[in-house]
């Protein structure tokens, strides 16, 4: 029992220490900005300062508690302006302002569900989705060239009403998320493949497990979300 409890605590040091080490990419006084829609937005506070809730209440929101709970000496600040609804236009359209004018030290973007599945007015292609998306990210580097981004690709379940014809909607997705891929190999940025975490989570549990309608994830998809995006970002930058 000794040894098998001495191994125990060897396996969990040493897991927290690689955790530990899988955050050396996040500085003193960083300033990490999430950008996005609705998955993002997470029903922030707009206004005020109640940490309870500027944050939202998604994957976000528990990155910001995890680093801030493991790292507290290193005063890392997080900042939410992700908007229910936006697609990559309304990104474009605040862009200076809440995002270029705040100076991230490391911007995390994820858009492009709405893109995928809004129609009538606000409808766009795939082609005007990239070629958007391609101008922010030219904007990004050249006023932010020390600035850390990493993509998230969107993703799609097949809970709710996006189970019925959830093969071609999810063909649409991945359209935009193929968009996603192309511009991180251009600009050598770091993408989180979120769709194959949610079809890999889903060997393990259904699917309205992680999502409660197919776009929005549960409380555990958000968590699940947190592990990609730590486990990528800390592969993209493993020495700071």
């Amino acid at each position: 029992m000794k040894i098998f409890l001495a191994a125990a605590v060897f396996l969990l040091a040493g897991s927290v220490a690689t955790s530990r080490q899988s955050l050396s990419f996040l500085h003193p006084n960083d300033l990490i900005l999430f950008q996005g829609d609705s998955i993002t937005d997470g029903g922030r506070q707009r206004t005020g300062s109640d940490f309870n809730h500027i944050m939202g209440q998604d994957y976000a929101y528990m990155i910001a508690a995890q680093v801030g709970a493991r790292h507290p000496e290193r005063n890392v600040n997080f900042v939410n302006r992700g908007i229910g609804g936006n697609q990559v236009t309304d990104l474009a359209a605040r862009w200076q302002s809440d995002t270029l004018d705040l100076k991230p030290n490391l911007l995390s973007i994820l858009v492009g569900i709405n893109d995928t599945l809004i129609t009538g007015d606000r409808s766009e292609t795939v082609e005007q989705y990239e070629a958007v998306y391609d101008k922010l990210l030219a904007q990004t580097v050249a006023a932010l060239p020390k600035t850390k981004i990493v993509l998230g690709e969107p993703f799609l379940l097949p809970v709710g009403k996006y189970q019925t014809n959830y093969g071609a909607e999810l063909s649409e997705v991945k359209k935009r998320a193929a968009v996603v891929r192309r511009l991180a190999a251009k600009y050598h940025l770091p993408m989180i493949a979120y769709q194959e975490g949610f079809d890999r989570a889903c060997l393990k549990a259904p699917a309205a497990h992680w999502s409660w309608d197919g776009v929005h994830p549960t409380y555990a998809g958000h968590w699940l979300m947190v592990e990609e995006w730590l486990k990528t970002t800390a592969a993209a930058w493993p020495n700071g």
